[in-house]
């Protein structure tokens, strides 16, 4: 009787580990995810049998790291190639905070030594800035009342050509 139980049971993990290839094979022709629950989920197995049978779980594995060979599907996707444009994508991340505060420090050392030479303070530089905008502005309004009237001269000029015309015409 143990020897037909024990074929049996022999029987019954062949077929489950022939639906597990299955599954995996499938899911690689199909592009669907390759994890150890969605193929256990397609396979009607539990998942704990693809972690009991090593060899289906490095199948797994292998299937998982390979790229898509779908004819037109465009570039291969596997975890490695995600994995490495996210470790790129830190590292830019990274980059780009590491230059921002280096700037930030920069400013702050140069305020500092600015400061500490006797040379000036940056409040001062600020007070004239500030002065040069105001300046600026001013300047922008002289030019513009300057246009303003020279518009009003020539229209008087024009005024008074007419008027001497209509004289000389009259006489």
């Amino acid at each position: 009787m143990t020897t037909s139980l024990s074929n049996g049971r022999q029987a019954d993990t062949e077929r489950h580990r022939r639906r597990g290839l299955e599954a995996i094979a499938a899911a690689v022709d199909h592009g669907s995810p390759l994890t150890a629950s969605a193929i256990a989920r397609a396979a009607s197995v539990d998942r704990t049998f693809l972690y009991r049978h090593r060899d289906l779980l490095e199948t797994l594995h292998t299937a998982a790291s390979r790229p898509a060979t779908a004819p037109g599907a465009g570039p291969a996707v596997t975890n490695t190639s995600l994995q490495a444009d996210l470790a790129n994508a830190r590292a830019a991340r990274l980059a780009a905070r590491v230059q921002q505060l280096e700037k930030h420090l920069s400013q702050h050392l140069g305020n500092q030594a600015w400061r500490e030479s006797g040379l000036g303070s940056p409040a001062g530089i600020e007070e004239l800035q500030r002065t040069i905008t105001q300046l600026e502005q001013r300047a922008v309004d002289l030019t513009a009342a300057l246009e303003e009237r020279g518009a009003e001269l020539e229209a008087a000029r024009e005024a008074n050509r007419q008027l001497t015309r209509a004289l000389n015409q009259r006489k």
